[in-house]
């Protein structure tokens, strides 16, 4: 047996998002919180488990300091609601998973003790009492759900005084009774406002001084979040898309401002970038951006209008940016007219899709 640190993040509110919003979103949005707590550990902390909404880390041996404790702490939350606030702010998807998603919050759990180990399908995992213990602190009696809590195991280890106060955090005493047993903790509570986030691109907002080269309406008889879904879902891409090939893209992401995919057409790589443009209130815009054709760059935008709950009418402008009087010559000649063509077939085969799987 070796002295081990527990560390567990957890996110709160799990269980009521994924119960109240769209399910493949929000395990959407989970998988990426967790993924950006995995890459805040600074303290070489070791991953035993991803428990659904939280994450189980320990460390062997070594019990990291007060001021290398806390600032793993402090980095973890930084990071979780830098994210959130990236996906708020570049947010395209109306659904109740995306739009709710800022309201998560984070809590943390620092537990250690004699921890064995055993072995599971060839993974060591950390096992016995204090494991135990570090689980059951998740469910006390603090009346908040965003804090750091650490243990008096830890605590006392570390020098942490009981009325340890900085600018982020401000720890009291808590203690809680399990099977009979009293656990003693440290905890603050975390203000966020407090936090110094990571700063990110925001995109640009598209405001063309020119009519569009190409324009589509197709009207479709589902809400409109649910032809966005149709759009923004790129593994039904290949079902509408004429002349795809393969579509690349993250599979574990929410499509929003920012983010990335590929389409290969007849052998060509296309990199498109997720965007959007001014638009008026009741509608909803998802637009991508890409600099690979023989031009300098085309916009598309797809501009959904509720025309009632259970339909809505679906426009797509394309517009292109030709920087010399050679390209502009090839778009007006050959490219405008074939881009056309195919992504007027493209929207046809989209209504057909859509009707296809909603009859």
């Amino acid at each position: 047996m070796a002295i081990s640190l527990l560390f567990i993040p957890d996110i709160s509110g799990f269980t009521k998002f994924v119960r109240n919003t769209e399910v493949e979103h929000s395990q959407h949005v989970i998988s990426e919180l967790l993924e950006v707590l995995i890459n805040a550990n600074t303290q070489d902390l070791k991953l035993a488990e991803v428990e659904g909404d939280a994450l189980f880390f320990y460390k062997v041996n070594e019990i990291p300091s007060q001021e290398k404790l806390l600032a793993q702490i402090e980095t973890m939350f930084t990071a979780f609601y830098s994210h959130l606030k990236r996906l708020e702010k570049n947010r395209i998807c109306p659904c109740n998973a995306c739009a709710t998603a800022p309201d998560l919050q984070l809590k943390i759990i620092v537990h250690c003790g004699d921890v064995q180990f055993i072995t599971v399908q060839e993974k060591r995992k950390p096992f016995g009492q204090f494991v135990i213990e570090a689980h059951r602190l998740l469910k006390n009696s603090i009346d908040s759900d965003t804090y750091a809590l650490i243990s008096n195991a830890v605590s006392n280890r570390i020098g942490l005084p009981d009325n340890y106060n900085s600018l982020l955090y401000t720890f009291g005493v808590g203690r809680d009774v399990y099977d009979e047993v009293e656990i003693g903790y440290l905890f603050s509570e975390i203000d966020k406002n407090l936090l110094k986030l990571n700063p990110f691109e925001t995109s640009e907002v598209y405001d063309f001084k020119y009519p569009p080269g190409v324009v589509h309406h197709q009207d479709f008889k589902i809400p409109a979040a649910e032809l966005l879904e149709y759009i923004t879902n790129y593994s039904y891409r290949h079902y509408w898309v004429k002349g795809v090939e393969k579509f690349e893209y993250n599979p574990d992401e929410v499509t929003r401002l920012g983010t990335e995919h590929v389409c290969v057409i007849d052998g060509k790589r296309l990199n498109f970038t997720t965007i959007t443009k001014k638009t008026y209130a009741d509608e909803i815009v998802y637009g991508e951006l890409t600099h690979d054709i023989p031009i300098h760059a085309m916009y598309q935008f797809f501009i959904i209008k509720p025309t009632s709950d259970n339909t809505c009418k679906l426009t797509l402008e394309i517009y292109f940016e030709a920087k010399s009087l050679f390209k502009k010559l090839l778009l007006f000649l050959i490219i405008k007219r074939s881009i056309s063509k195919g992504s007027k077939t493209s929207i046809d085969n989209l209504e057909m899709f859509v009707r296809d799987n909603n009859d």
